[in-house]
C-alpha cells in the first residue's frame, strides 16, 4: 500500500520517467547535458547581441509553438493540416481586440493572451470535431483545413470599412489591425512592458523550454502512444475499443492551441496582424519547417523549425528572390532523400557513430 507521503513522489518518477519515453528522441545523460547546454547558450545571447537581434531572435522563438503543435497532430496523430495559420490568425485578431478594448494595465494583455489561446483552440476543436466524426479522412483532411485558412483570410481581407468593428477595435480589412499594445506583466511600482526585445526573449525562452517539456512528457503517456498507434493503424486501434475520432479531435485542438499562442505572441510582439498571416504561403511554411525537421519527433522539429527560419530569413535578408523556391527545394530533398526528416536522419547517424565508439 502506498502512502500519502510516497505518492506524489512516485507519481513525479512517473512524469520525469516519460521524458525518456520511446516515443521522442534523445533519452541518457548525455542529450540531457546537451540540451541544457544548448538553453544555457541561449539564455547567454543576450549578453552578446544588441536588442535588435534579440528581437528577431524572439521572433524565431514564437513560431516554434505552431511547428510542435503541427509535430502532434500531422507526425503523432498522422493528419496533414493546413489549418495551423487560421488558429495563428483567428487568435491574432482575438488579442488585438481584447487588448484594444480593455487596455494593458493590471497585466490585462496576459488574460488576453489567454484567452486568445482558448478561443484558437476551442476552433480548432470545433473544425477537428466536425473533421473526425464527419470520417473525413486523409488528404481530405489537408484539403478541408486549407479550405477553412483561405476562407478566413478572404473574409478578414473585406473587412475595411467602418462598419467592421468590435468595440474599439478596428479589423481595417487587408491593411490589418495595429496598434494593440504588446504584452505587459503586473509589477511593483508599475507594470513591465515587454517590447520586443532580451526581457520578451527570456519570456519566450521560458515558454519554448516548458511546453516542449510537457509535449516530451504528454507524447509519451499513454495518450500519446495511442496517438501513434492510430497514426499507424486506426482500424486496429479502434477494435481495441478505442475512440479513435475522439483523440484525432483532442490531438488536433492542442495542435490549434499551441499555433493560437504563436499568433497571440506574434501579435504582441509586431503589434500588428495582417489577413495575410493566413494565406496560402503562411498555410505551406509550417509544413516545410516540421517536415525538413522530422514530423515523428517534436524534438527533431523543434530543431529543424529554428534552423530553417534562420535560413529563410538570412535568404530573405540579402534580398533573394528565391528564398521560397529554396523552401520548396528544401522540401523535395528531404522528401526523396530523407522521408523522415534530415535532422532525425542526423540525429540517428549520430547514434550509430556514438553506439560504434564506445564498442
Amino acid at each position: 500500500m502506498i502512502s500519502s507521503e510516497t505518492a506524489p513522489r512516485s507519481r513525479t518518477r512517473s512524469l520525469l520517467a516519460r521524458l525518456e519515453g520511446p516515443q521522442t528522441m534523445g533519452r541518457g545523460p548525455a542529450f540531457w547535458v546537451a540540451a541544457t547546454v544548448a538553453v544555457a547558450a541561449a539564455a547567454a545571447y543576450p549578453l552578446m547581441a544588441d536588442a535588435w537581434t534579440v528581437g528577431n531572435a524572439a521572433y524565431f522563438l514564437i513560431w516554434t509553438f505552431m511547428a510542435m503543435g503541427l509535430g502532434v497532430v500531422w507526425g503523432y496523430a498522422g493528419a496533414l493540416s493546413f489549418g495551423q495559420t487560421a488558429f495563428f490568425g483567428l487568435a491574432g485578431y482575438a488579442y488585438g481586440v481584447i487588448t484594444l478594448n480593455l487596455g494593458a494595465a493590471y497585466g490585462l494583455t496576459l488574460l488576453a493572451l489567454v484567452l486568445a489561446v482558448a478561443i484558437g483552440g476551442l476552433f480548432a476543436l470545433v473544425i477537428g470535431y466536425f473533421m473526425f466524426y464527419g470520417r473525413i479522412q486523409g488528404v481530405f483532411i489537408g484539403i478541408v483545413t486549407l479550405s477553412v485558412t483561405l476562407v478566413l483570410e478572404t473574409f478578414m481581407a473585406q473587412t475595411a470599412g467602418p462598419q467592421w468593428r468590435i468595440g474599439e477595435a478596428r479589423l481595417n480589412g487587408f491593411n490589418g489591425m495595429s496598434g494593440m499594445p504588446p504584452l505587459t506583466l503586473p509589477w511593483f511600482g508599475g507594470d513591465i512592458v515587454l517590447y520586443p526585445g532580451p526581457s520578451l526573449y527570456y519570456l519566450l525562452l521560458g515558454l519554448v523550454v516548458i511546453c516542449y517539456l510537457g509535449l516530451r512528457i504528454m507524447l509519451n503517456s499513454p495518450f500519446g502512444n495511442v496517438l501513434v498507434a492510430i497514426r499507424e493503424n486506426p482500424h486496429r486501434v479502434g477494435m481495441l475499443g478505442y475512440d479513435v475520432r475522439l483523440y484525432q479531435m483532442l490531438a488536433f485542438g492542442i495542435g490549434g492551441a499551441f499555433a493560437a499562442l504563436s499568433g497571440a505572441l506574434y501579435t504582441a510582439w509586431g503589434q500588428y496582424i495582417t489577413p495575410s498571416s493566413m494565406g496560402l504561403t503562411s498555410a505551406a511554411l509550417p509544413i516545410v519547417w516540421v517536415a525538413v525537421g522530422g514530423r515523428r519527433d517534436i524534438t527533431a522539429t523543434l530543431i529543424g523549425t529554428l534552423i530553417v527560419l534562420a535560413g529563410f530569413q538570412t535568404l530573405t535578408i540579402y534580398g533573394s528572390q528565391y528564398a521560397l523556391v529554396v523552401m520548396g527545394a528544401l522540401l523535395l530533398v528531404t522528401v526523396l532523400a530523407a522521408p523522415e526528416g534530415l535532422i532525425v536522419a542526423a540525429m540517428t547517424l549520430m547514434g550509430r557513430v556514438f553506439r560504434g565508439s564506445k564498442r
